[in-house]
């Protein structure tokens, strides 16, 4: 069955870096685009980053994280990444990882940005 498990995440000071990483399985992962969402306490989840699929890896980014995130893919190990630096407090939240096109959902892994 198709398995999205995401792990990485941790405790980290602000201004800190942090890569996250999505391990998918029981589908042909490169021919999906793949997503990040987040989910703070109290808020709903929002969109964060998402890769194309066989398209020279085209990306998009929410603008909150525009120029401190980024996301990749290795279809030989079907993984996908958000490298996140410059991390704030109010990037604190659970991470999810989402594949559109099956609306499949990971269990999420916690981030949490605080001195």
């Amino acid at each position: 069955q198709v398995q999205l498990v995401e792990s990485g995440g941790g405790l980290v000071q602000p201004g800190g870096s942090l890569r996250l990483s999505c391990a998918a399985s029981g589908f042909t992962f490169n021919n999906y685009a793949m997503t990040w969402y987040r989910q703070a306490p109290g808020k709903e989840r929002e969109w964060v980053a998402t890769i194309y699929s066989r398209s020279g890896g085209m990306t998009g980014y929410a603008d909150s994280v525009k120029g401190r995130f980024t996301i990749s893919r290795d279809d030989t190990s079907n993984t996908v990444y958000l490298q996140m630096n410059s991390l704030k407090p109010e990037d604190s939240a659970v991470y999810f990882c989402y594949v559109p096109a099956l609306n499949t959902w990971g269990q999420g892994t916690q981030v949490t940005v605080s001195s």
